[in-house]
């Protein structure tokens, strides 16, 4: 069995795929076809997507990609995993690649101006340019840049509603954005543009295109970046970082918060215990008992974290080699 590193790909692009829902079935194909797993968004506006596999699959997948003209070549960043953080592939049909719900921003029409990592510290060190993190609330909790804005918004549906309200007044200031692969900045920054904003910055390719560039020794960013898939987060050297993940409401949670009277493994944690409707109770619950059925039996179950396959795989090792120890005393 190869103990080779997975390799992640994240990527997207704006483009008009108006077919987009004829080339779901031939993408998923490609995908399963050379042991790819992850989650691909098609829209009419574009595709968005983190896959991981084999680097052989990887690389096969995005050759296929690329190889149609109205996508073409794409900006992906790369990143490493002792386990697979996915266990599934999908190939999902949007409305919207990031949903903002604002038909009327296309990025394709205009964008704010791209900066390069190694560019970004100075930008962001000037006390004119006001910072602002246009991730989710429990994303900036994790970690972001010093001194960024945090416009505690749940959805990304409720940005445009924070420029309203917090950015009205600053039309002609700078104004530099961040997300964690870009994709979001795309949008916001159009938005603002539409907006009649006039100084607008983003960071090419995001948090994990930084992390990646910038020595942390010049770094800027404080904490873990949050992931959209098992590793939870990823530190500065885009490892999985000590986070792992409630399974009801998807927020990063730290061994405090496991100690927590609201937090039930499987179930509930601090951050949703008091917001759970009574099905998504029962949804989780039901989840948690096909958990413990599988550890019964001693077998993974799909909706481990890498963290959890990984002890599983340790402790069926552990039990074969007391069992082969036992067998030799036996002779």
């Amino acid at each position: 069995m190869s103990t080779d590193p997975f390799t992640v790909a994240a990527f997207y692009k704006f483009a008009p795929l108006p077919d987009y829902a004829e080339r779901r079935a031939p993408l998923l194909a490609v995908c399963e076809k050379n042991h790819v797993k992850g989650t691909i968004l098609l829209a009419e506006e574009g595709i968005n997507s983190t896959i991981a596999g084999p680097r052989d699959g990887i690389d096969a997948v995005l050759e296929y990609i690329q190889s149609d003209p109205r996508i073409g070549t794409l900006v992906v960043k790369y990143a490493t995993a002792d386990e697979l953080p996915f266990y599934r592939m999908k190939v999902r049909l949007k409305k919207e690649i990031v949903r903002l719900g604002r038909p009327d921003v296309n990025p394709s029409d205009q964008v704010g101006e791209y900066v390069d990592p190694q560019d970004w510290n100075a930008l962001i060190s000037n006390p004119e340019v006001t910072l602002v993190d246009t991730r989710n609330d429990y994303e900036v909790e994790i970690g972001s840049f010093k001194g960024a804005q945090n416009p505690n918004t749940k959805s990304f549906r409720d940005f445009p509603e924070y420029v309203d309200g917090e950015l009205a007044d600053k039309k002609d200031q700078p104004i530099a954005m961040f997300c964690t692969g870009g994709i979001r900045c795309e949008k916001s920054t159009s938005l603002l543009l539409k907006k009649g904003f006039t100084k607008v910055y983003h960071l090419n390719g995001g948090i994990l295109n930084y992390l990646e560039k910038v020595d942390p020794a010049d770094s800027l960013w404080e904490g873990d970046c949050f992931v959209f898939d098992n590793r939870v987060t990823v530190n500065h050297n885009l490892e999985p970082g000590d986070y792992e993940m409630c399974h009801a409401c998807r927020h990063a949670i730290t061994d405090e918060d496991k100690r927590s009277p609201h937090y039930i493994e499987g179930v509930s944690c601090p951050y949703c215990h008091d917001t759970l409707t009574e099905s998504q109770r029962d949804r989780v619950k039901q989840r948690q008992r096909q958990v413990e059925i599988s550890k019964t039996l001693e077998r993974p179950h799909i909706g481990m974290t890498a963290a959890e396959r990984a002890v599983w795989r340790q402790e069926k090792l552990d039990a074969k080699r007391k069992a082969n120890e036992k067998e030799g005393q036996r002779d």
